[in-house]
């Protein structure tokens, strides 16, 4: 007997496929290619009753892969009956879902396991990937994050199935996906959420690469309108009322529907539909929706054109919602107007006394975007000094006033305030650990760092960092302030994995023992070789010394179909204990996505997109090729995209824009 007939996999994949040649051979070898080990996976693709070959093609690769088993049924039209066939034959610890036209990067169960293995997670969430334009979650995936929750992250965002699901759940919950042909995946999903032991997040690789057929019959684009729809809207709200209890949470997460499942379609979506069919089979449907599951803190919290339409919908007026859904892009660059400290959107219905509207439905004040940078910070004795900009954007600068908040994570400490001096360039802030809270000392823990930026009687409070100068991209080192009672406390100033400032008051999650072994402090293409790029660091503690030693440090680019390309970097003579050079030729790199990372005796370090590093060009066999970095600041390691410039294509985007301007 075999070792995998006793053994279960550790992972089920499951293919729904429907007439989905040509790109289904890539998604099913994307999966028989991991490095997890064929032992370890089985393959179960279920051809939903196909005419274009696609039963063919299984049959074809199953032969040369035991590990892919193939089942054929009649066609049901949806995604879900193909997937809950392949639930009922799987027998792995966790189950992934990979449509036919989507494909895994080669290292993604591997990373996706391990993620749940070691930290006893009932979801893991793989970084997902774009190819072709399709729009990707991207907030979730700022950082790795072993262990959270819908609550405390951003997962909830993504309801679609590409993810790896302990089996053990889902057959606890005897979850199966409803038979329709849009929004089937969202309550499997939410109620998988929902009950999990713990979500995992994996952001330093592409695991999932999701792309829109050739021929663009994906479901979500040929089943796009209100009709297939609506079951699986109302389905998501009643989900998230079984599973949590009225009150904050479940008004966190209802907030995401709202938003998305019921304002969204009905702007988008409803004006579409005939004027019976809008009058009466879908308004009457949002409208219960809306009184039902929109509670006043929902209301509150959702933006301006959401509030409008949900007003309109409780006070069941169909004409005006159609008016606000059909204009809703012209509306929106309608300007605002500042009242007595609060802005308001100036949208037609706005005070209007025949619309009957209150002014809350127009209120914006607290999502007017802040436009702020940390320029420096630096440490002056036991003085840390900030310097930056800030404005609330589309608000005169009259009377305009800028604080630095400082508030405790995780307590209940009052903030603490401290005054900006403004000038023309910006504002300044001290920061004296030693007395900034009234003349007292910052109690020891972890102190995020606000801005409250004010003009005209408005107010705006932002996390500050977010935006930063090239000197401020890590922090000052840690120093060491002396307290009123003259007891030394070590202060680390650092930047969060979502790229804002923060200090560690007596270095509750800083100690030395936990830096990294190297540090990044330059990233810079080349002067003179064209296409080579430098990273400069230093390596931190202990690190130095097992290198002078013997010990190596590999700059390392890895491809999202899992080529590796490494370079040992040069110790600099003079340059200090520890103080490295890499010199990684991207020129020789092929097309595609490529992340850096820096290896040192197993360890890995990110290297951080530093400053605004350009695109840059060069010849490769007589062919113009680029590359030019993906990753914002905020994100964890910095990465390149390489690929061949299109030619034809520049010269007529160029001779667009030229008979553009000719005609203007």
């Amino acid at each position: 007997m075999s070792a995998s007939a006793v053994c279960p996999p550790r992972v089920s994949v499951i293919i729904p496929a429907y007439n989905a040649m040509p790109e289904l051979t890539r998604s099913v070898t994307s999966a028989m290619d991991q490095t997890l080990g064929l032992d370890r996976i089985e393959i179960i693709a279920v051809d939903d009753g196909s005419t274009d070959g696609t039963g063919e093609e299984l049959e074809r690769l199953a032969r040369a892969c035991p590990a892919l088993h193939v089942v054929h049924q009649g066609n049901s039209g949806c995604a879900g009956s193909p997937r809950n066939t392949g639930l009922d034959r799987a027998r792995g610890d966790f189950v992934f879902f990979l449509d036919s036209d989507d494909y895994l990067g080669p290292d993604a169960l591997r990373r996706m396991v391990a993620m749940a293995d070691d930290n006893g997670t009932d979801i893991v969430l793989g970084r997902i990937a774009s190819v072709g334009g399709r729009a990707v979650p991207r907030a979730v995936f700022s950082h790795n994050q072993p262990r959270t929750d819908i609550f405390s992250s951003h997962a909830y965002l993504t309801l679609g199935p590409w993810k790896l699901f302990r089996r053990s759940l889902i057959e606890r919950l005897r979850l199966r996906f409803p038979p329709y042909r849009n929004c089937e995946d969202k309550p499997f999903t939410a109620a998988a959420y929902l009950n999990a032991s713990g979500i995992s997040v994996v952001a330093d690789y592409d695991c999932y690469y999701v792309r829109y057929r050739e021929d663009r019959s994906n479901l979500t684009l040929t089943a796009s309108d209100l009709a297939h729809r609506m079951d699986g809207i109302r389905l998501c709200f009643e989900t998230v009322a079984r599973h949590l209890e009225p009150g904050p949470r479940r008004d966190q997460i209802m907030r995401r529907h709202v938003e998305w499942e019921l304002c969204g379609p009905l702007r988008g979506l409803l004006p579409r539909e005939s004027e019976k069919d809008a009058r009466e089979r879908f308004f009457p449907e949002f409208r219960d929706l809306a009184r039902t599951w929109v509670t006043d803190t929902i209301f509150q919290r959702i933006d301006a054109p959401d509030r409008l339409l949900v007003h309109l919908l409780r006070t069941d007026r169909f004409e005006d919602v159609l008016t606000v859904a059909r204009n809703a892009k012209e509306d929106a660059g309608r300007g605002h107007l500042v009242d007595k400290g609060r802005v308001f959107w100036l949208h037609p219905f706005f005070r209007d006394h025949t619309a009957d509207v209150p002014d809350v439905c127009f209120d914006i004040t607290d999502r007017l975007p802040v436009r702020h940078r940390l320029d420096t910070a630096c440490w002056h004795g036991g003085v840390l000094r900030l310097t930056g900009h800030a404005a609330i954007e589309g608000i005169d600068a009259i009377d305009a006033d800028t604080d630095v908040i400082l508030r405790a994570y995780e307590s209940d400490r009052p903030e603490v305030r401290v005054p900006t001096t403004p000038h023309t360039s910006g504002f300044t802030a001290d920061i004296d650990p030693a007395t900034a809270d009234g003349g007292a000392p910052l109690d020891r823990g972890l102190w995020n760092i606000y801005l409250d930026v004010r003009a005209q009687g408005v107010s705006r409070i932002v996390r500050l960092g977010g935006n930063r100068e090239d000197g401020a991209e890590h922090g000052p080192p840690r120093r060491a302030v002396t307290m009123p009672r003259g007891e030394p406390v070590v202060v680390v100033p650092y930047i969060t994995p979502y790229g804002n400032l923060s200090l560690d008051v007596g270095e509750v999650a800083h100690a030395p023992s936990r830096e990294a072994p190297c540090r990044v402090t330059r990233t810079a293409w080349h002067g003179a070789r064209k296409g080579v790029l430098i990273v400069v660091g230093r390596l931190t503690g202990e690190a130095a010394a097992r290198c002078r030693d013997g010990g190596t440090l590999r700059l390392r680019a890895e491809s999202g179909t899992g080529t590796v390309r490494e370079v040992a970097a040069r110790f600099e003579p003079g340059g200090g204990a520890g103080a490295f050079t890499a010199r990684l030729p991207v020129g020789r790199l092929t097309a595609g996505r490529w992340t850096l990372t820096l290896v040192l005796e197993g360890r890995t370090v990110v290297v951080p997109c530093l400053g605004r590093l350009a695109g840059i060009r060069w010849f490769r066999f007589g062919r113009p090729y680029y590359a030019k970095p993906l990753t914002r600041r905020a994100a964890p390691a910095l990465a390149l995209e390489v690929a061949p410039i299109k030619v034809a294509a520049g010269l007529r985007r160029r001779l667009r824009r030229a008979r553009a301007r000719f005609r203007g």
